[in-house]
């Protein structure tokens, strides 16, 4: 038996594919929905890199990808962490305008892509149905995956980023069984909330070396040395 093939479509990945229409909602987006605790900390720093990685890449945030994010335990109506802020604004990002949620089945119907800081988050998500894990994986576990995909194999930016979105996310979905990781805690980014800036900044760290992949698969365009 061997690993099916990463940049092919398979049963779960198709189905993945239709089930995006079955809500009603169009075709022409992408909505990728980060994860956490009080969406104060690490779902605000992962939502607004993820929405500078793309715009540093392609001039713009657009081609139909929606970025945001939720917690499982959500401060409705907070505002981002200060030191939150401060990693971001180091890393040349937008915070402003934030304000946290509390995840609802509705955000997780809409999502094409639910990205989560933990395991422990994960398992919240897909325990709310929708077909959630079909599309839900922890951050690192998606960034793992994604490194085992030939960029040939997707389709190319011309046809569309939701396109090539959507065939990312069936190519790691077929390979989820396949690529473990090494340990449990190689897939968890751990919680910042009350912790000091310098902590608050190798979480940063380790937010952005597990986007930059995702990003670029995302683009098809490498970062920017």
């Amino acid at each position: 038996m061997t690993a099916p093939e990463a940049g092919r479509g398979i049963g779960i990945g198709e189905r993945l594919a239709e089930e995006t229409t079955t809500f009603g909602f169009p075709r022409d987006t992408f909505r990728i929905l980060h994860v956490s605790t009080g969406n104060v900390c690490r779902s605000p720093i992962t939502e607004r890199l993820t929405r500078h990685f793309v715009a540093e890449r392609l001039g713009v945030l657009g081609g139909g990808l929606i970025v945001e994010s939720a917690g499982t335990w959500g401060h409705e109506g907070a505002p981002m962490e200060a030191n939150a802020e401060t990693v971001l604004a180091e890393f040349g990002a937008d915070a402003s305008g934030f304000t946290g949620r509390e995840l609802l089945d509705e955000h997780v119907i809409r999502a094409d892509l639910v990205l989560t800081a933990t395991r422990d988050h994960r398992a919240q998500v897909i325990s709310m149905g929708h077909s959630a894990g079909l599309r839900t994986f922890t951050l690192k576990e998606f960034t793992r995956l994604v490194r085992a995909i030939d960029p040939a194999t997707l389709p190319p930016l011309e046809e569309g980023l939701v396109m090539r979105a959507r065939a990312l996310v069936r190519a790691a979905a077929a390979l989820r069984g396949w690529l473990l990781a090494p340990t449990a805690e190689a897939d968890e980014v751990y919680d910042p909330y009350g912790a000091p800036l310098p902590f608050f900044r190798s979480i940063g760290d380790e937010i952005r070396d597990a986007l930059d992949p995702v990003v670029t698969a995302l683009t098809g365009v490498p970062a920017r040395m």
